[in-house]
């Protein structure tokens, strides 16, 4: 039972990540974060104006647990781009900061606000 239960939390995060080009897995929502690195990928992503879903990974344990094991990665949030895993809040912002976050953007297609 406990291994259909993992492979049904992965298939519902490829689910995920495939529904839309920008996913973010974060804690709580994007008007009311809840914690401050989520807090912070929200607004590098607002900032940049692209458009992204988001999957609040406290509405389930399955899915807060099972997201770092998909990812091989031990926190939240994380941020996906066209199904690819980009990183943690550190990473999203040393790459918003460094412009190479809006070139990635800019490299698959994805839409941006001109700065």
């Amino acid at each position: 039972m406990e291994e259909n239960k993992m492979i049904d939390v992965s298939e519902n995060i490829k689910n995920e990540i495939k529904s839309s080009d920008v996913v973010l897995f974060m804690k709580g929502t994007p008007v009311f974060p809840q914690c401050g690195f989520s807090a912070a990928v929200v607004e590098v992503l607002s900032n940049i104006g692209v458009k992204f879903n988001t999957v609040n990974v406290l509405d389930s344990d399955e899915i807060r647990e099972g997201i770092k094991k998909f990812s091989n990665w031990p926190t939240i949030p994380q941020l996906y781009v066209k199904e690819e895993f980009i990183g943690g809040c550190d990473i999203v912002k040393e790459m918003y900061e460094s412009g190479e976050l809006i070139e990635l953007f800019n490299s698959r297609g994805i839409d941006v606000k001109p700065s």
